[in-house]
């Protein structure tokens, strides 16, 4: 499956798309057992909700709350039930059948295997428009829709009566199920669609909704909207929450001020916040699958500065040249933690041995801070391109922290590598991520979040034929490794690790990226909102068993 991405392609990127979970305040009134009488959590959002339809959102890290796929991702990113009764797998790996089980929309009409097949052709069709059609690669024929080369109604997906629904795919693909918590999966209903036409979507009233929850108070462009539990929900036993309030705060004094207020039960901190607060009884943190990067641009358009990148040794002495516990503790300042490799610790683990891949891959002096080793390197990458001294251009956003990140970058290189000089663009993160996308820089700061826990969702980035893949790395070995990952080994869980490990070691070993260090976001949270359930990856906020206790 080719991997395109959406979490982050620049990491401050991650901030507007990440919800932040919250409890209610201690003034709840109580009701008996172990329940408050008021079941009403307070969430704080980043960002203005910039749509509801699941076929073209720009991230889905709360959304399965009103919108359910065929499977929810559960506590440590386990597989849970969702909208398909049983599944049957064919023994080759290719066909998937879902029986969907007997479920409702919002307004009490049935939830049919058709809905599903409407969904995923109207997502994959070019004219949709969707972020994310790039997670229906190795479904039949998607490329090729997605590329306007074939017509949708060629998806290998069909329906046979109101409960069956097939899948076929190309390829075997060894994290289907897990791509299927996705809502971006999920049905949508052709008949609301044709009812409201225009309308579809640009209001909370102007959809139907299948999840724990359904959105309310939501005009398309205000900054308060409500979740409400759903009574037509298939599981709705399970839930205790009646209501979800969220506001739209973009900055963390503000957020701040409102939890130590009672107004919110949990904050994200701010770097400057995290150095007072993390000994606060209320502190807490919670993951990411993100891995903050340097890119290089292998094909710069100043021939210099070509020749210096597509050296390896210059590549890695500046890699060595990096403290990276010095930038995570004294410069990020939060819970963030060091890279070692592409892939986040703890994403994945080996199905022989059951160990981490990243503690798998990890080579020898690619992350390290050695800075003997990198002057050496350093001179010995200067002599074999003819060079005396390099100037480059490091591209980042100007949102935290990415600037105090870049000035670090900045000191540590010049000084640990004479002859060095870098010049810091910090810019607007639109602008930023356009001019990363056309090439247009030398150095780039960007980051990789995982869409579903498997290492081929960070691997496949770095492929020669991904459109993520900006400084232009192109690496056989690597690109082999990868598409074994995703072929004849697809069906070969051991063979497939063992692919993923060898591609790992190998981008490492040429530094074709230099990973910098892991997100890990700090927050206050008040210890009565129980029941909520974080994910590193994927649909990060499950709120379905969520309750404010007593």
């Amino acid at each position: 499956m080719k991997k395109k991405s959406v979490v982050t392609a620049l990491l401050s990127l991650v901030l507007v798309t990440v919800l932040a979970a919250c409890g209610q305040n201690s003034s709840q009134s109580t009701g008996s057992g172990k329940y408050a009488s008021n079941q009403v959590l307070n969430l704080s959002y980043p960002s203005p909700l910039d749509s509801i339809d699941i076929s073209n959102m720009s991230g889905y890290g709360s959304t399965g709350n009103i919108f359910e796929s065929l499977y929810r991702l559960g506590k440590n990113g386990s597989i849970t039930p969702g909208l398909a009764k049983s599944t049957k797998v064919s023994k080759d790996g290719k066909t998937y059948t879902f029986t969907i089980r007997d479920a409702k929309w919002s307004d009490g009409s049935a939830i049919t295997a058709q809905d599903f097949v409407y969904s995923w052709k109207r997502t994959v069709t070019p004219a949709t428009k969707s972020q994310y059609a790039y997670l229906f690669s190795g479904v039949k024929n998607a490329d090729a829709i997605v590329a306007g080369k074939k017509a949708p109604s060629t998806l290998g997906v069909k329906a046979e009566g109101q409960h069956t629904f097939i899948v076929s795919l190309e390829k075997p693909i060894s994290y289907f199920k897990k791509l299927m918590t996705y809502p971006l999966f999920g049905p949508i209903s052709e008949k609301a669609v044709k009812k409201w036409g225009a309308k579809y979507a640009t209001k909370a009233q102007y959809m139907l909704y299948s999840g724990p929850f359904k959105l309310t108070g939501w005009t398309g462009t205000n900054n308060k909207w409500q979740f409400v539990k759903n009574d037509q929900y298939w599981d709705k036993k399970a839930v205790h929450l009646q209501k979800i309030n969220y506001s739209v705060n973009q900055s963390t004094t503000t957020t701040l001020n409102l939890f130590q207020e009672n107004k919110l039960d949990l904050t994200q901190l701010a770097s400057e916040q995290v150095k007072n607060l993390k000994n606060n009884s209320k502190y807490r943190t919670y993951p990411y699958s993100i891995t903050a990067f340097l890119v290089y641009n292998f094909q710069d358009s100043d021939s210099t500065v070509k020749k210096a990148l597509n050296n390896q040794k210059i590549r890695q002495a500046i890699s060595l040249s990096i403290n990276r516990k010095t930038l995570v503790k004294n410069v990020i300042g939060d819970a963030s933690t060091v890279s070692k490799t592409f892939v986040p610790q703890d994403l994945a683990d080996d199905p022989k041995t059951g160990k981490d891949f990243s503690a798998q891959s990890t080579v020898k002096n690619s992350t390290s801070y050695n800075t003997k080793l990198a002057k050496q390197l350093w001179q010995q990458g200067l002599k074999e391109t003819g060079l005396k001294k390099l100037t480059l251009r490091l591209l980042t956003s100007n949102d935290e922290p990415n600037k105090p990140i870049s000035q670090y970058l900045k000191s540590a290189l010049e000084k640990n590598l004479t002859g060095l000089t870098v010049d810091l663009s910090n810019i607007p993160a639109k602008v930023a991520s356009s001019r990363a996308q056309a090439g247009n820089f030398d150095l780039y700061l960007s980051g990789w979040g995982a869409d579903f826990n498997d290492p081929i969702s960070h691997l496949q980035i770095m492929t020669s034929n991904s459109g993520y893949n900006y400084g232009k790395y192109n690496s056989k070995t690597y690109n082999q490794l990868v598409d074994q990952a995703q072929d004849q080994d697809a069906n070969d869980k051991n063979a497939r690790w063992q692919d993923m490990l060898k591609a790992e070691r190998t981008i490492m070993q040429d530094q074709g990226i230099t990973p910098l260090y892991q997100t890990v976001y700090s927050h206050l949270q008040n210890p009565k909102a129980k029941g909520i359930i974080h994910n590193t990856a994927g649909t990060q906020w499950n709120y379905k068993y969520a309750y404010i206790a007593k």
